[in-house]
């Protein structure tokens, strides 16, 4: 038997991706929203919400899905504090998968980079690569920016020991720094490496993406593995069995 989805944000790109694979997983599009619609006009009628929207609109489609007890699958980014504990607060009542980037390698990516940075030690030092299309409007990605945070946490660096570029007679790099650089051309969806160079050697961790569906098949495994949990907030790494 099927699991039957609310979709918010069904006319984009991540939207229309999802409803072309969720099959696939097990997963029914049964009521496709996007802006003006009125989600309670259909949450009874589902098993799960799963929001690809906009920042603004998922506190109170999770207020409602905890209200409804639905599981709801979160691919918004860019949330205020504000909202960010609006939608958490909801993990209380409803299972909840809140990530940024649902790329099964990247988060993999995400898993690896952290064990590296433990294992490896200071004295390899990290640089974040990543390249885009010519499009992007902002540098570093999110990507990158949660690379930085997976390698600050592994080695309890603060937020002075990142470095965005590099220019001019920058003098020695420090051991503790943390380099990021962006890329930008062409049709480039997205490629991250993290570069851990030590004495002698270099250790080298990539990924690279190909085609956008692979955000909407994470979210659809995420949706499938989600069903029947308890209730709690949950990240890729829980979906990946990464802990």
């Amino acid at each position: 038997m099927s699991v039957k989805i609310l979709l918010n944000g069904a006319k984009g790109r991540m939207g229309q991706a999802i409803i072309r694979v969720a099959p696939e997983f097990g997963c029914e599009v049964v009521a496709a929203l996007d802006q003006g619609d009125d989600p309670a006009a259909h949450i009874d009628s589902v098993d799960m919400v799963v929001d690809f929207s906009f920042h603004s609109v998922t506190p109170a489609l999770a207020e409602l899905a905890a209200k409804k007890g639905k599981s709801i699958v979160i691919g918004t980014t860019g949330h205020s504090a504000e909202e960010k504990a609006r939608i958490i607060e909801c993990s209380k009542a409803v299972p909840m998968v809140f990530a940024g980037n649902y790329s099964l390698g990247v988060n993999l990516l995400y898993y690896l980079v952290s064990r590296a940075a433990q294992i490896l030690g200071p004295e390899f030092n990290p640089e974040v690569v990543e390249m885009h299309h010519c499009l992007k409007k902002d540098a570093p990605s999110g990507t990158a920016e949660r690379i930085v945070e997976v390698i600050r946490d592994a080695r309890k660096l603060g937020p002075e020991s990142v470095t965005n570029g590099r220019e001019g007679l920058v003098g020695e790099r420090p051991m503790n720094e943390i380099g990021v650089h962006a890329l930008r051309g062409g049709d480039v969806v997205g490629d991250h490496t993290v570069i851990f160079a030590g004495p002698g050697e270099r250790v080298e961790i990539s990924h690279k993406a190909g085609d956008r569906s692979i955000l909407a098949r994470g979210a659809m495994r995420a949706a499938a593995w989600l069903n029947g949990k308890k209730p709690g907030l949950y990240e890729m790494k829980d979906v990946l069995g990464l802990e």
